[in-house]
């Protein structure tokens, strides 16, 4: 109604006219909108934003290990045997501690096994915290199932007991029969103790002392330490973060303003901070296992993949000398020899290839991990792989 309306009052050249005109605006709008959503796609995609917790650890802030050396009693005919003569002298000394006087070439026993206790110490642990530890066989135990760990201290890298530990002992695995005839699930002889340590001394860091605060990146980057920086001194207002090297970022807690250590360091931590993430391929040569990055690339290349297989057989054969003649029995050996060479098969790639496209090429033509890991390090040594190759 309202466009015949229009058409009555205006002529008709002139809504034809603003028809085009309409058209043409919203067609520029549309390819307007359209870059922009690219660009902020293309943008998204080369920033790698990560809080600066999960790619940064605080100096001095870490867990230390501790380790004991302890007897695990009540087993059930599957502790060490007399072979292993340190367990009975440990039992004796325990005893000796408690009044009872034995001599260790005497006794005879199978319900106690010698382990070594382990357990990680987390940062600002405070006396009376409890922990978790690992309990494993020293000797030649088949099982500590249903076994007791006695009072064992706990002591670090400075020889100092920060913890002690006791408890019954879980495993994840049992034993049932003998050598002949038996089963065995997991691991019987490692079980661990769930809060079965408690600590004993303090070894928390006074954060109140510390003049500068220290962030070590997990993966050191000198571009990731700079971004590292700026995010740090944008958040602030001025310049309180410093990168020394490419792994430590410090920033100086006087100038940042704020009192509260705890509060300092949980507002640093909330960043985003944009990660560059170096293109890796990593090879385990003994499993051959690869696992590579997505942004890596190859240059052109041309990879020729052959097989060549040598077979030697070599069967006995008996000689046996006439009856009555005196003869000896002899044996000769006879060679056979095959060889196998499969042709060579040949695979070219374009630049910017990745390394998904090569390994579809080389599975295609039926070559192995082990293959495929080689010819990784020939491309290497070629200067085609543009990316570090580590091989653990």
């Amino acid at each position: 109604m309202a466009l015949r309306l229009l058409t009555r009052i205006v002529p008709a050249t002139m809504i034809r006219s603003a028809r085009r005109c309409s058209g043409y605006v919203l067609a520029v709008a549309a390819a307007m909108l359209l870059a922009v959503l690219a660009a902020s796609l293309a943008s998204a995609q080369q920033e790698h934003l990560l809080t600066l917790r999960d790619i940064t650890s605080i100096e001095g802030v870490r867990e230390n290990q501790l380790v004991g050396y302890g007897i695990v009693t009540g087993l059930r005919g599957t502790g060490d045997s007399q072979q292993t003569f340190f367990t009975v002298q440990t039992l004796a000394n325990t005893l000796q501690r408690m009044g009872v006087q034995i001599t260790p070439a005497v006794v005879t026993v199978k319900n106690v096994a010698a382990v070594f206790v382990t357990a990680s110490l987390p940062p600002f642990a405070r006396p009376g915290m409890d922990l978790d530890v690992t309990v494993s066989s020293v000797g030649d135990a088949k099982s500590l199932s249903g076994g007791v760990l006695l009072l064992t201290a706990l002591r670090a890298a400075d020889g100092k007991v920060y913890a002690v530990a006791q408890g019954s002992l879980i495993l994840g695995g049992y034993t049932e029969g003998n050598a002949k005839n038996g089963k065995t699930i997991n691991h019987p002889t490692t079980g661990r103790i769930s809060n079965g340590a408690t600590v004993e001394r303090d070894s928390s860091i006074d954060l109140t002392k510390l003049p500068k605060l220290s962030f070590l990146l997990l993966n050191p980057d000198f571009t990731t330490a700079h971004n590292v920086e700026t995010s740090i001194n944008k958040e602030f207002g001025k310049p309180v973060a410093r990168a020394v090297d490419s792994r430590r970022v410090e920033i100086n807690v006087a100038d940042s303003g704020d009192t509260s250590m705890p509060n300092l360091i949980s507002r640093v931590q909330s960043l985003k901070i944009n990660v560059e993430e170096p293109a890796q391929v990593v090879v385990n040569e003994r499993t051959g296992t690869i696992v590579m990055g997505g942004d890596v690339r190859l240059q052109p290349v041309s990879v020729i993949h052959g097989s060549l297989t040598i077979d030697v057989e070599t069967t006995p054969i008996i000689s046996q000398p006439a009856p009555f003649s005196n003869g000896t029995t002899t044996s000769t050996a006879q060679t056979k020899l095959n060889v196998t060479d499969a042709p060579a098969q040949a695979i070219q790639l374009k630049a910017g290839a990745s390394v998904e496209e090569l390994i579809k090429g080389l599975h295609a033509i039926g070559a192995t991990s082990h293959d495929i890991i080689a010819i990784l390090q020939a491309i290497k040594a070629a200067g085609g792989l543009d990316a570090n190759l580590e091989v653990i």
